[in-house]
């Protein structure tokens, strides 16, 4: 990559990956783009810019007509149009639950049939489509995936607002515990064994007469057949985990000047110290700079 010459471009050059995170409505997604694009017109190298935020806002940030799963390159026309140089190469891509969740099942199942049986059972389609704790996970198993591919230098990640963001960050030990916990050694006990014991009687029928009969089979049935799979869920939870912990992972707190958007701001940084994750900056938008509003300019503080 060309020298730097600004705090914000040495952090972009020094990383490989920024995420992005704060409240909501305060330019978080427009400044992800923005940091896209600051990379990739004036450092060089190839950037990618992921959101994992279900709105759909990147689109508009970059001038494009839709993206989605599949990662899409930014034309390079569409830098010309705005007078933008083009150094490097831009990316972005923006998360689909449904589709990211089908294709992790089909590259980490052990055989078609397995593949299909979980891909056709209801509970895996609720809650890979509907459930958020789903796309939190989801979420950081496709950045892993990505990063995993070394196709990019640098990786700029678009999160939800600062409470959902937690639960993006959190996501990766909660499965891990989950596939390891004793709820689910004993969700699945009776199909396995083929009995339902007279502890658990008592929550078959009153789930049998709320949700329908066949509702704990297919919670059986989905984890037997996802059983094969635990160890690699839980190893690439903990490979995640320690992907946001490296030194080459940075987050950036985006906030404006308000009162309730820097308190938001001061707890997340707060919560990034306690999980010993680094904060490489802090970045106020929408500031008042004497008599003119800049809102379209971007505050660095580092």
């Amino acid at each position: 990559m060309a020298p730097v010459t600004s705090p914000v471009e040495n952090l972009l050059a020094s990383r490989e990956i920024i995420v992005t995170c704060g409240p909501g409505g305060v330019g978080k997604t427009t400044t992800a783009a923005a940091l896209g694009v600051l990379a990739a017109s004036r450092m060089g190298g190839r950037v990618l810019v992921l959101t994992v935020d279900p709105a759909r806002r990147l689109a508009d940030a970059l001038g494009l007509k839709g993206i989605g799963n599949e990662v899409t390159d930014v034309p390079a026309s569409v830098f010309a149009d705005a007078g933008v140089p083009l150094v490097g190469s831009l990316s972005a891509a923006m998360l689909d639950t449904k589709k990211s969740w089908d294709d992790l099942i089909a590259r980490h199942a052990p055989d078609d049939e397995t593949r299909d049986r979980i891909l056709a059972n209801p509970l895996y389609q609720s809650l890979s489509g509907r459930f958020i704790q789903s796309h939190d996970y989801i979420a950081m198993e496709r950045l892993y995936e990505l990063h995993a591919t070394r196709e990019w230098d640098l990786i700029v990640v678009d999160t939800p607002p600062t409470r959902n963001a937690l639960d993006f960050l959190d996501a990766p030990a909660r499965m891990a515990d989950f596939f390891s916990s004793r709820l689910l050694r004993w969700l699945i006990a009776p199909a396995r064994s083929g009995i339902v014991n007279f502890a658990s009687k008592p929550f078959t029928q009153i789930a049998d007469r709320i949700l329908g009969t066949e509702f704990l089979g297919d919670i059986a049935e989905f984890f037997i057949s996802m059983q094969s799979m635990y160890g690699g869920f839980v190893e690439r939870a903990n490979a995640v985990a320690r992907l946001m912990a490296d030194d080459r992972t940075s987050f950036l707190v985006v906030s404006s000047s308000e009162a309730v958007p820097l308190r938001e701001a001061e707890f997340f940084a707060e919560q990034l110290s306690a999980r010993d994750l680094d904060l490489g900056a802090v970045i106020l938008n929408k500031v008042q700079i004497g008599r003119a509003s800049c809102r379209e300019r971007v505050c660095l503080y580092v």
